[in-house]
């Protein structure tokens, strides 16, 4: 095996020369300083790390993950912002051509990878356990553990850009371009360590849920009973646990192939350049799912509350979502049809693209049945749900465009392909995320976020965001390709590229006004004790405190109906009816240092890895290692909550007398 080298220039590490990267490291170095000064002058560095980065509770865990992918979005927008200004005009030098394909590939890998999937996580994370009446996960230390990795993966993915330069081969990292021969830098050693770490902590969460669910459901919740985001989430947790080791060894074979001189996806030696394309899409087109999928229980949850109607057709919706994950591993030839696998194969993948839109549309369908003579509730939730459907509806009649082989050919690589992949995406996560920060907030803070501020968050976004990709349609039929950091002036693009460009502003404007929002309502909102702060809820997550304690339940309820709590309120339930001679110390797990730990030492392997120091990578990943070693000796059995705390907390919340105090 012929070693690879990398050349790295040690006097030239730090990303210099460019007026963009200066500010964004001076930015960075006064942030860190702002926070240490200010978490060392309000003495809030014990209250971080007992309350919040060594937490195990899953609603803890689940914010983290959310502030993490809000800030991961501000990142990846800012990405966007940037080549919307270089494209806003022709021949424009605002960007060269190497960082313009450093800033596309950052864009797509973080706003897949590190701002939907953390965003869904952190929501799956808070929401899952209430929803089927459990105390928690049922491995509380891995779930943090899991947040820690996907962590480490994005802070040494986000500092290429300032430490040794980005990865520039696209977000999907073809081979040979990503190969050493082609790019002898280190900046795509940056993703295929940065990436694997993260992938560990995901695939750790779909292990963790997929055992939640089965396992921990409340008594009398049987499969069919489950919430439809609860469904959902079990559904995709599978589709990560099956489709993310193939990407897990897709990086594996190619960080060996740059980083120790293999030859799995090289033009030379036996390589198969192509074999990186199928290993990807393998993992890529279920990607898409894991994102999706979720979002599609956020909406089915909304609708039903907003509507004040059982979700319709909830045995089809479910089975709908089931043969969307066996469908979804079933269409990965799609993405590269022009690739010569020739016209038996494409017609294949064709017919298998066609068919993943049958239970899509039935899913569709089933929401409009569902609010068809409802009594509508337009909420900032229902306003972001009822954005979703005609926006996704228009990605998704494209992608069954782009599905036919022979049409494919014209659209391939053109920006037609790019506002497809945006209508799919933004409307099925972003909204949905949006949706559920709106609808879930109040049950996690105990006060709801501005309706006013929030309606200036809505039209801002939905209509810079149409304003920014629907041009891009119209571009794609034109002839204007993907990832082409200039053009001419002849080429009659200008007037479409620079629609593009404003709507893009637009939607940055309504990006601020959600950041405003949560400031304003953070300081101004009044709070509430109410477990049912929207009155027309459903499902178990709303028949607790609110705040949600961190015992989650007095005591664990008993489920007789898929709308648990709209089943208490209607035919009464002893779980409404408590009374403190009912309730019994609960146990719960300690808190621990330890995924913290691991997390940082895979952070310092993965970051000398990329440097190609393996002797200091062998001795970081031997510490990682120690770690889950010495967890195997961990013998801590945790704490009970004691019945006076209990109490306590149920009193803020439940009217009857008897809960009142003496």
């Amino acid at each position: 095996m012929e070693v690879a080298t990398v050349d790295i220039k040690w006097d030239k590490i730090l990303v210099t020369g460019d007026p963009l990267i200066l500010a964004s490291q001076i930015a960075i170095v006064l942030t860190m300083i702002g926070i240490v000064v200010g978490l060392t002058y309000f003495k809030k560095w014990g209250y971080l790390w007992r309350e919040w980065l060594t937490s195990v509770d899953h609603k803890r865990i689940g914010i983290m993950y959310m502030i993490m992918g809000v800030l991961m979005f501000f990142r990846g927008g800012v990405d966007g912002l940037m080549m919307k200004a270089q494209t806003a005009v022709p021949e424009n030098t605002f960007l060269d051509a190497q960082h313009y394909n450093e800033v596309f590939t950052t864009h797509g890998v973080i706003m897949i990878l590190f701002m939907a999937m953390p965003m869904l996580i952190g929501i799956m994370n808070i929401v899952v356990p209430l929803q089927i009446g459990a105390r928690d996960v049922a491995f509380p230390q891995m779930n943090l553990l899991s947040f820690w990795l996907t962590f480490a993966g994005a802070l040494l993915f986000n500092i290429s850009f300032v430490v040794g330069g980005s990865p520039d081969a696209g977000w999907t990292s073809y081979f040979p371009l990503a190969g050493k021969e082609f790019t002898p830098g280190i900046g795509n050693n940056y993703y295929m360590v940065a990436i694997q770490i993260a992938g560990f902590g995901t695939l750790m969460t779909g292990i963790n849920f997929i055992v939640t669910i089965l396992k921990l459901r409340a008594p009398g919740m049987t499969l069919m009973k489950m919430p439809m985001f609860t469904w959902t989430t079990l559904i995709t947790s599978l589709i990560i646990v099956i489709a993310f080791p193939i990407f897990t060894i897709a990086l594996l074979l190619g960080a060996l192939d740059r980083i120790y001189g293999a030859h799995f996806f090289t033009v030379s030696a036996g390589g198969l350049d192509m074999l990186w394309a199928n290993l990807f899409w393998l993992w890529a087109h279920p990607e898409v799912y894991i994102v999706i999928l979720p979002a599609f229980g956020i909406y089915s949850e909304i609708v039903a509350t907003f509507t004040k109607k059982r979700l319709y057709g909830y045995t089809s919706m479910v089975l709908a979502i089931v043969i969307i994950s066996v469908l979804s591993m079933l269409v990965w030839v799609h993405h590269f049809y022009t690739m010569g696998v020739g016209p038996a194969v494409n017609s294949v993948f064709s017919i298998t693209t066609a068919a993943i839109a049958i239970p899509t549309g039935v899913k569709i369908f089933n929401w409009l049945f569902t609010m068809r003579k409802g009594r509508i509730e337009f909420t900032q939730p229902m306003m972001w749900t009822l954005a979703f459907i005609p926006t996704f509806t228009i990605g998704g009649v494209t992608g069954v465009m782009l599905g036919m082989a022979a049409t494919d050919f014209q659209y391939h690589n053109t920006l037609f392909l790019v506002g497809h992949f945006h209508y799919t995406l933004i409307p099925g996560v972003v909204y949905a995320v949006f949706a559920a920060i709106y609808y879930w907030w109040p049950k996690v803070f105990g006060f709801k976020l501005s309706e006013r501020i929030g309606k200036w968050h809505f039209w801002l976004f939905n209509i810079g965001f149409n304003l920014t990709f629907f041009p891009f349609y119209l571009l794609g039929l034109m002839g204007a390709a993907r990832r082409m950091y200039t053009y001419s002036a002849e080429s009659g693009f200008f007037p479409l590229y620079f629609i593009s460009a404003v709507g893009a502003f637009i939607i940055a404007a309504g990006f601020v006004a959600f950041a405003y929002n949560i400031y304003w309502s953070t300081r101004y909102a009044k709070r509430t004790t109410a477990n049912d702060p929207w009155g027309n809820t459903r499902t178990l997550e709303w028949a607790t405190a609110t705040p949600v304690p961190h015992y989650n339940f007095a005591v664990i309820p008993e489920v007789r109906d898929v709308d648990a709590y709209w089943d208490m309120k209607k035919n009464g339930d002893k779980y409404l009816t408590l009374e403190p001679k009912d309730i019994k110390p609960i146990h719960l797990p300690n808190n621990s240092g330890q995924p913290f730990y691991m997390g940082m030492m895979a952070f310092l392997a993965g970051l000398f890895l990329v440097f190609e120091l393996k002797v200091l990578f062998y001795i970081f990943a031997a510490l990682f290692f120690a770690g889950m070693i010495y967890r195997s000796f961990d013998y801590d059995e945790g704490y009970y909550v004691p019945v006076e705390e209990i109490i306590e907390k149920e009193r803020t919340w439940r009217d009857d007398s008897k809960w009142k105090a003496n």
